[in-house]
């Protein structure tokens, strides 16, 4: 029973941080389509309400998936000295939730850097935030790895 529910979970967490990726891509396209004016790094360009709302959903949807793979994995935070006595399961797992904290804060804040620029009082010129909601929705399938491979590990027998 226990295993069907770790498959449950990671499906979740998986399904979710695909659905946050893919709405950060579609956020990008919906940026790109709004009307700008672009001179070397600079540009002038009129915020992009559907990129907004997309881009916020992928960031929450995110938040979320991280949150979930947090709670089902479990907190695994030892000491320098438990570390290295530990299984390298442990330390696999370990790896593996540092990397989906990493993941998290570069993603997330690409997602919203990206969604910021799109908000309705933006209007104005300054330097480019191209790719930023786009590679924000990758980081988010990389993240979907790192917390599926940090459940399993973490949820591995010694």
């Amino acid at each position: 029973m226990a295993r069907v529910v770790g498959i449950f979970v990671c499906l979740v967490i998986v399904v979710m941080d695909i659905i946050a990726g893919i709405l950060g891509i579609k956020a990008e396209a919906a940026q790109n389509q709004e009307k700008h004016l672009r001179l070397w790094l600079f540009e002038c360009k009129q915020p992009s309400h559907e990129a907004f709302l997309l881009g916020m959903a992928a960031a929450g949807l995110l938040a979320l998936a991280h949150v979930l793979a947090n709670l089902v994995g479990g907190c695994n935070v030892c000491t320098q000295e438990e570390l290295s006595k530990a299984s390298p399961s442990r330390q696999c797992s370990l790896a593996c939730l540092f990397l989906t904290w990493v993941v998290l804060a570069v993603g997330l804040g690409l997602l919203v850097i990206g969604t910021m620029s799109n908000r309705k009082s933006r209007a104005s010129c300054g330097l480019t935030h191209h790719h930023y909601l786009s590679l924000g929705g990758i980081l988010c399938f990389v993240h979907a790895g790192f917390s599926v491979a940090y459940y399993v590990t973490a949820t591995a027998l010694p």
